[in-house]
């Protein structure tokens, strides 16, 4: 392997042109990394955009490597290139930026290697596999001066940023506490034994960052969000969308206290993450308490405040609560509030927006305040979806030091803050 990969310098990056398109023409040239169910979406996401062009699409899995290159064609789009080692395509100086949409023990390191390439980077959430790596995906986009945005959809609905704006502006009061609703339908994923690795899949690479373990169907494709080496559970999946939409609201950074209580309830399968979790988080920002709850249910469920998804019966959105009255948050583009003691129908909007289109006028514009999800926020709302997940594994409450960034006298929960990385796929200590 060759290490120069691993070890672009400063220099480097600042020679690709920091700020500037590749094209003459002012077409935005991206790379999507992770062609299979995410990635698709990212693919008609930026193609279809004005003087947007997909130019290239990367996947370890030679079978969604077609499948992307594939997709475009059919589209009627110029063929990208395809790659199947994203470190190769970061030497190409044409392209303006990645959009990735690997698994989550990815996100990090290659966003790393992204912005130190020059390209500024769409990364899909959660943004990190741990708090370690939330700290240096920040610090690699203020280094390499990159337009860094997680993919929280849901802040580009213009519904959803009225109802934060009508919060903010008093209509319900004051808001003490929210309520992340994560209610999907998730069956069990079985058993399976080892087994060969499938032809034309680079189980190393796609490997990365995480122990080298023996090939299995369930640890590959979707299912490793499942296990702690590569996913964080479906906290960390669908539930960091209503995370971010909680934080969010409530107007708060970091909690001070956290806990969880949970378990892997019905099946006796291969999952190790819970499939079932309840989560509480403290807030004390500017001397106002503040709660969070926080929910994860895997099976039946019933729907609260009219949040229920349209195809199906998965409950999956927010809950606000004021001293005036309360707010509910879709999962897609609208909510609903109340008001009074008799719970009056209060303001409604229906009306989503474009997250892929918020990150290209980004590009353009070099603006960072313009991200709907700039990093630094992505960040925050993940590490709460950490410190819950370090509670469920140590089985009590924690007590988080913002400054630190660290667990109080908790030495066992602070070893869950990073990981022992596969070289030579380490996320650096120093960007």
């Amino acid at each position: 392997m060759d290490r120069r990969y691993f070890l672009m310098g400063s220099a480097a990056a600042l020679g690709a042109g920091r700020g500037l398109l590749a094209s003459a023409n002012d077409t935005v040239r991206v790379c999507v990394i992770g062609s299979g169910g995410r990635g698709a979406s990212h693919i008609s996401g930026f193609g279809r955009l004005p003087n947007v062009e997909v130019a290239a699409v990367c996947d370890v899995d030679e079978a969604h490597l077609q499948k992307g290159v594939d997709q475009a064609e059919k589209a009627g789009w110029k063929k990208p290139q395809a790659f199947g080692d994203f470190r190769k395509m970061l030497e190409d100086k044409s392209i303006d930026a990645v959009s990735i949409a690997t698994p989550n023990h990815w996100h990090t390191l290659m966003t790393i290697l992204a912005c130190q390439s020059g390209k500024d980077v769409y990364v899909e959430k959660p943004c990190s596999h741990n708090v370690f790596e939330t700290q240096q995906i920040v610090a690699a986009a203020r280094k390499y001066d990159r337009m860094v945005q997680m993919g929280s959809q849901i802040r580009s609905s213009a519904a959803v940023q009225e109802a934060m704006a009508k919060m903010r502006e008093g209509e319900f009061g004051e808001i003490y506490m929210a309520r992340g609703l994560c209610f999907k339908w998730r069956d069990t994923i079985n058993r399976t034994p080892p087994s060969p690795v499938p032809a034309g899949v680079n189980y190393d690479l796609w490997t990365g960052p995480a122990p080298l373990r023996p090939f299995t169907k369930n640890r590959f494709h979707y299912n490793w969000h499942w296990f702690w080496d590569t996913g964080n559970g479906d906290i960390g999946n669908q539930g960091i969308h209503e995370m971010d939409i909680a934080r969010w609201g409530l107007g708060v950074k970091y909690p001070t206290k956290v806990s969880a209580i949970g378990g892997h309830f019905l099946f006796d399968d291969d999952q190790e993450t819970p499939n079932t979790l309840s989560c509480a988080f403290e807030f004390n920002e500017g001397g106002k308490p503040r709660l969070l709850e926080f929910e994860v249910r895997h099976w039946l469920t019933n729907p609260e405040a009219d949040i229920t998804e349209r195809t199906s019966t998965n409950s999956i959105g927010n809950i606000f609560y004021g001293s005036k009255g309360y707010l509910a948050v879709d999962t897609y583009t609208s909510y609903k509030s109340w008001v009074g003691k008799q719970r009056t129908p209060g303001p409604a909007r229906n009306a989503g927006g474009d997250h892929f289109l918020n990150f290209i006028e980004a590009v353009r514009s070099r603006k960072r305040e313009n991200l709907n999800a700039e990093i630094e926020q992505g960040a925050i709302s993940t590490v709460l979806v950490h410190l819950a997940n370090i509670s469920y594994r140590v089985g009590r409450t924690i007590h988080f030091d913002a400054q630190t960034m660290t667990c109080k006298g908790d030495a066992e929960a602070n070893q869950y803050l990073t990981r022992a990385y596969r070289k030579p796929y380490v996320v650096p200590e120093k960007v």
